[in-house]
């Protein structure tokens, strides 16, 4: 019976992927050689947005790896475990991968995969991020994406993060649950909590980074790798990452097949939130957009708040290697 569905999972995912892509990819995986290793190691946390890992399962498969691992890590940790090598692989915000190249871990930032997907949620009376100034934000915990991008949000409208923000941090209680109780002033949403807020009617949004600048001209979730797997096995690194940027085009163009996949998968509970997000996030710019431009933007406003030490300059030369992204382009043109 396994087998049986295994087998339907596999079938219905190759219908996605498209008849075009299958029939090059016998060629394409000639010329590259043999796969150095046949395991993958990827994330799995709470948040629809990085769903392109998830649907590339059988994608990765189809690609030669007969191993494929998704391991329970939060998002906050993903940096981090990959640097430790309990991860080969793994989809983060911009602003968490790079903490752990400032701090000298192996982590290898190798393309850029959604714009957009947080949104800055407040009470009424709240018009904008200057409102913010003596108002409550929760937080999971210091450091967190929602820490770091409300932080840069509000030192781009002139605010002083550590002075006029009263930061409020809680790991026993959600920031979601803080702001529909009326605990808080504002909150950073990852899908599927602002389709759960926005259905609900609670609050109302201040930033949405899919269309507000600066936010939406840079990628949110980008790919990363362990550095030692980047450079010892660089033929499955390829073959992972095409899988992945496979999978983020099904996302655009098959929105109601891949918000199945994960929830069939255990990914995600709500369908409705899952195609949601697939509707409102745009996966389909990864071609367009510069990743090197995300790091240098992040990097730039990350050392000037003092998030980390070091240079753009040095965080796109010590943890950054486009060379698959820029084959990958040429090969999977639209």
């Amino acid at each position: 019976m396994l087998a049986t569905q295994t087998r339907r999972r596999f079938l219905t995912t190759l219908s996605m992927a498209g008849a075009g892509a299958l029939l090059a990819a016998p060629q394409a995986l000639a010329a590259e050689g043999s796969l150095e290793t046949t395991t993958v190691r990827l994330p799995k946390f709470s948040s629809i947005c990085v769903s392109p890992q998830y649907a590339a399962e059988e994608l990765l498969r189809a690609e030669g790896f007969t191993d494929v691992r998704y391991v329970d890590t939060p998002a906050s940790a993903v940096a981090e475990a990959i640097g430790q090598d309990r991860l080969d692989f793994g989809l983060n915000y911009a602003a968490l991968l790079l903490p752990a190249i400032d701090g000298s871990q192996p982590v290898t930032v190798l393309a850029g995969v959604h714009v957009g997907c947080f949104e800055l949620f407040a009470k009424e009376g709240i018009r904008n991020v200057a409102d913010l100034k003596g108002r409550t934000v929760g937080l999971q915990d210091w450091g967190s994406t929602a820490h770091v991008l409300v932080a840069l949000m509000a030192a781009n409208v002139g605010l002083d993060p550590a002075k006029d923000i009263r930061w409020v941090t809680d790991p026993s209680v959600k920031p979601i649950e803080q702001f529909v109780e009326g605990k808080i002033d504002a909150f950073m949403g990852f899908p599927p909590q602002p389709q759960d807020l926005r259905a609900r009617q609670i609050g109302h949004v201040i930033v949405n980074s899919t269309v507000d600048r600066p936010w939406s001209q840079y990628f949110c979730c980008m790919a990363a790798g362990n550095r030692d797997y980047v450079q010892k096995h660089p033929v499955a690194t390829k073959r992972a990452l095409r899988a992945i940027l496979k999978a983020t085009d099904l996302c655009a163009s098959e929105p109601t097949r891949v918000a199945r996949r994960i929830v069939d998968g255990g990914f995600t509970p709500r369908y409705d939130y899952a195609l949601q997000t697939f509707n409102e996030v745009p996966y389909d710019r990864w071609r367009d957009y510069d990743a090197a431009d995300t790091i240098r933007f992040y990097a730039l406003r990350m050392h000037e708040t003092g998030f980390i030490k070091s240079s753009p300059q040095k965080i796109i030369a010590e943890g950054t290697d486009w060379r698959f992204l820029n084959e990958l382009k040429r090969e999977l043109k639209a």
